[in-house]
Parts: C-alpha cells; sequence; structure tokens
C-alpha cells in the first residue's frame, strides 16, 4: 500500500512536470529518468523538507501573508532542478508558473 502511494505520487509530479515542460519554453526536461528523479526530489523535498522550513519560517509567512511560502516551494522546485539530470528552468516568473502547476496538478 506504502509502494503504491508513492509511485503514485511520483507518477502525479511527473505529470505537473511535463505538463510544465510543454506549456513553457524556458522549461527543458529531457528524457525518462529526469522526470522520474525530478518527481522523486520533488516529492520527498514537499514531504520533508518544505515542512521543516515552513516551520522555522512561520513568522515570515505570516509577515509577508503567506508569499514567502511561495518562496519556499520555488526552493523546492530548484531543488529538484539541481539534483534531476537533464532539468532546467529559466527565470522567476517560469519558477512561479512551475509551483502553480505542481500545486494544481497535485490538489
Amino acid at each position: 500500500m506504502l509502494l503504491m502511494r508513492i509511485v503514485l505520487a511520483i507518477a502525479i509530479n511527473a505529470l505537473a512536470l511535463w505538463i510544465a515542460n510543454v506549456l513553457w519554453d524556458s522549461v527543458d526536461i529531457h528524457g525518462f529518468w529526469a522526470y522520474v528523479i525530478g518527481a522523486a526530489v520533488l516529492g520527498i523535498a514537499n514531504a520533508v523538507i518544505k515542512p521543516i522550513l515552513a516551520l522555522l519560517t512561520l513568522p515570515l509567512i505570516v509577515l509577508t501573508l503567506g508569499i514567502f511560502y511561495l518562496f519556499i516551494n520555488i526552493l523546492m522546485v530548484l531543488l529538484a532542478e539541481w539534483i534531476a539530470p537533464n532539468f532546467s528552468i529559466d527565470g522567476f516568473w517560469t519558477y512561479v508558473g512551475v509551483v502553480f502547476i505542481v500545486w494544481l496538478v497535485n490538489w
């Protein structure tokens, strides 16, 4: 059951990355493993690192009315881009768009 949930989460994140790759020219993801590794890193980062960062920066998130949480999400996508091979995103607004697509698909 747990393995099935992990595989489903990776597949959903890979779908989100594929949609972002189709929508923006400044997102370049090439190859099956780029999607799988990027999706796995994104899933692990969102499950482990993001809650810790959100807790540590909670006063800043409250002070900025949640906008800083967007920057935490951008950091998670940046980490996935950094670790996964053949995965590149150019431009701040593209990162914002990718975060929105990942959020929308995961929702």
